[in-house]
C-alpha cells in the first residue's frame, strides 16, 4: 500500500503525540502534557501552525508541522519547523512524501522560500535533505528568552 500523506485529523491524536514525544525525545527537549494539548489544538485549528500525516496500512508513521511567515525581504516563506518518521519506517521515503507536500504547499501559498534546520549530527536526515535541498552554510543561534520551545 503506497504511502498517504494528509492533514492531520481528529482521529490521529494519539498517534500523532506517539510520533511527536519520538521527536521531541530525539531532540532532548522535555515537553509537559498542557503543551502536547495545546500544540494538538493548534494544528487543528490550522491558522497559524500546520500539520500533515503520513499514513502506511492505515497507521499513522510520520508527522511535518509547518509553518508560514513573512520576511523583511519576502511577503511569504514556509518553515518546517518538525518532521518525524517512525524510526522502523525511516529510509521508505515517509520523509521525502511529507517534505514534498509540504513543498506543494508552498507553492500553492506562494511562498518564495521553503527552509528548515536540524542537528549537524543527524547524519540520517541531512543524508535525505542534501538530496533533496541545499545546505547554505548558515548555523542556528538560540538566545534564551522564556519557556518557549
Amino acid at each position: 500500500m503506497p504511502i498517504s500523506i494528509e492533514p492531520l485529523h481528529p482521529h490521529d491524536r494519539n498517534a500523532w503525540e506517539l510520533l511527536a514525544r519520538g521527536y521531541k525525545a530525539f531532540y532532548e527537549t522535555e515537553t509537559s502534557a498542557a503543551e502536547y494539548e495545546q500544540t494538538w489544538s493548534r494544528l487543528m485549528a490550522s491558522k497559524e501552525v500546520h500539520g500533515l500525516g503520513a499514513t502506511l496500512d492505515g497507521q499513522l508513521v510520520g508527522m511535518a508541522h509547518y509553518l508560514f511567515h513573512t520576511t523583511l525581504w519576502a511577503p511569504k516563506a514556509c518553515y518546517l519547523q518538525d518532521l518525524y518518521t517512525a524510526p522502523e519506517l525511516r529510509g521508505r521515503g515517509v520523509g521525502r512524501h511529507l517534505i514534498d507536500a509540504v513543498a506543494a504547499r508552498a507553492k500553492a501559498e506562494g511562498a518564495s522560500r521553503y527552509y528548515w534546520t536540524t542537528r549537524e549530527n543527524n547524519a540520517t536526515a541531512r543524508a535525505l535533505y542534501n538530496k533533496l535541498a541545499k545546505f547554505n552554510g548558515f548555523i542556528r543561534y538560540d538566545y534564551p528568552v522564556g519557556s518557549a520551545s
